[in-house]
């Protein structure tokens, strides 16, 4: 396991991928991260990041399927249902394709394909990450629609995924570009 640098932006933020993009201002350039640490860096994040999204669609997906299960389940009209299915086919989805990189992992372990296994790794957190996001905004719409009146509730779910949207999707991207004007990238 590769040991990130102790800097100050690495302290801070516990991410180098931060920390390239955007070193302090007081020090040195960094010298350029050899291709295979960079490569077992990256995956090591892949990893820590798959664990955090893994957790939190699983226990949603587990709520999910416990939904249907229940007593006002029955007084659904079609369309929550429909809502509701939709809402676990994205679920398991966004279930397997954020576990689909452990498998990859485990099938290619050893094969001398680690930039391969972290790009595909990569791809698929970023499809599982928008899976996540509309399973979330389907079942917030879901239980929100149950407790308020339909309009309000398909306002709200939509003001969530447009805070989602955001915060998951516009920041990133913007805080990309910015640094790509600066020429730290």
């Amino acid at each position: 396991m590769t040991k990130e640098p102790a800097d100050s932006n690495t302290a801070v933020h516990g991410c180098a991928s931060c920390q390239e993009a955007a070193p302090d201002a007081g020090h040195a350039p960094e010298q350029p991260e050899p291709a295979h640490e960079r490569i077992n860096r990256r995956w090591n994040e892949i990893l820590q990041e798959t664990r955090v999204a893994q957790t939190g669609v699983q226990i949603l997906f587990g709520f999910l399927l416990s939904v249907a299960f229940t007593p006002l389940f029955r007084d659904l009209g079609t369309a929550d249902r429909v809502i509701y299915v939709a809402t676990v086919v994205l679920g398991a989805s966004a279930t397997g394709t954020l576990i689909a990189p452990v498998s990859i992992h485990r099938f290619l372990s050893g094969q001398r394909m680690k930039d391969e296994v972290v790009e595909a790794a990569s791809r698929l957190m970023m499809c599982g990450i928008v899976l996540l996001a509309l399973t979330i905004g389907c079942t917030l719409l879901l239980i929100l629609r149950v407790v308020l009146p339909s309009v309000l509730a398909e306002v709200m779910a939509g003001g969530v995924m447009l805070w989602f949207v955001l915060c998951w999707y516009v920041l990133p991207l913007r805080l990309r570009r910015s640094a790509a004007q600066r020429g730290d990238t």
